[in-house]
């Protein structure tokens, strides 16, 4: 009885132990490679200079139109078709 509690003892624990230490170390290496080309300038936060560019009323307006542009959808475009038939297949 003794020994087969301590075969499953050391099946149950192999369970526990790494076999993938190399693939383990560089985890997530690929996300923090991308994430770090994704930045242009990773010092801007440094920067106390302001940013040139709209003012906050402009700023506040473009959100307003962008949120409501989902509201309706846009308007139809009639398309003249010159030349060409709709549905033709050659």
């Amino acid at each position: 009885m003794n020994k087969l509690a301590i075969a499953l003892l050391l099946v149950l624990t192999a369970g526990c132990s790494t076999v993938t230490p190399n693939y383990d170390t560089k985890f997530g290496d690929a996300v923090r490679q991308a994430k770090l080309k994704m930045i242009i300038n990773p010092d801007a936060g440094k920067n106390p200079d302001q940013v040139a560019g709209m003012d906050g009323k402009a700023a506040k307006e473009t959100i307003n139109l962008y949120q409501g542009s989902f509201k309706a959808p846009p308007p139809a475009v009639n398309v003249i078709n010159i030349g060409g038939s709709l549905g033709a297949t050659q």
